[in-house]
């Protein structure tokens, strides 16, 4: 949990750096709008590449132990691997559509 807590500080404090670079960027926008559409592309992505790890954690430890067991189910646990990659190509998709949105 600490290692989480820190890469989202660590994630928070580049970004609040990258603000500040530029702020003719900042008077630039035109509403509130504009950054909320910003912030729900963002967590598009960022709730679903969390649901994607935990997903992947659980079926990558339950297919390291059925490799163990059974080595010729290497391609039914490669696709069971792939599969909740999906979500995260899904909510890289709205994230898309939603930046297109902006400006």
């Amino acid at each position: 949990m600490k290692k989480v807590l820190s890469v989202l500080a660590f994630i928070l404090i580049a970004g609040l750096a990258f603000a500040a670079e530029d702020p003719e960027a900042a008077a630039a926008a035109a509403s509130i709008g504009d950054g909320l559409i910003a912030l729900g592309a963002a967590l598009a992505i960022g709730i679903s590449a969390v649901g994607v790890g935990i997903a992947q954690a659980a079926i990558g430890s339950a297919g390291a132990g059925t490799l163990a067991e059974r080595p010729e189910a290497f391609g039914q646990i490669l696709i069971y691997l792939v599969i909740p990659e999906t979500i995260i190509i899904f909510g890289f998709v709205i994230a898309f559509f939603l930046n297109n949105q902006i400006g």
